[in-house]
């Protein structure tokens, strides 16, 4: 179990990647002159603080593979517990933008192009790999604290 939630915790990190791609290449990074951000509802703090959150934690998970110490397991989970918070604040936003559809009968396109781009069956892939990933690092801190 502590090896398959690498791997879906691996999986979750490439989809993340190709859609952390997809937004910087629609514009997700974009501002106005006034220094506004114009294509998107997702800030880089939520965007690269959930990727970082992430990242911590596999690297824990990892750490906790080759010592299994339990603690390192629990922190391990903390991480991705918190990486989690902010994806699920991110697909709300996602929900809300129409993923790529214009919203209300006078927007000529949508309104935040940048996660307007992201492909439906790539974001909920993610979720998937990503709740998977959670739950099974759950599931073995849990049994390794017995």
């Amino acid at each position: 179990m502590e090896y398959a939630a690498l791997a879906t915790g691996i999986a979750a990190a490439l989809m993340g990647g190709y859609l952390l791609a997809t937004w910087i290449a629609n514009g997700g990074l974009r501002r106005d002159a006034h220094g506004n951000r114009v294509s998107s509802r997702f800030g880089p703090a939520l965007i690269f603080g959930h990727g970082g959150m992430a990242a911590t934690g596999m690297a824990v998970w990892v750490v906790y593979l080759l010592l299994s110490t339990t603690v390192i397991a629990w922190v391990s989970l903390g991480a991705l517990v918190a990486a989690a918070v902010l994806g699920a604040t991110m697909f709300g936003l996602w929900l809300r933008s129409g993923y790529g559809r214009p919203r209300g009968k006078h927007a000529a396109g949508p309104r935040h192009a940048a996660e307007g781009s992201l492909p439906p069956p790539a974001v909920l892939l993610h979720g998937l790999f990503a709740v998977t990933t959670v739950g099974l690092v759950l599931t073995t801190a849990v049994q390794a604290s017995r």
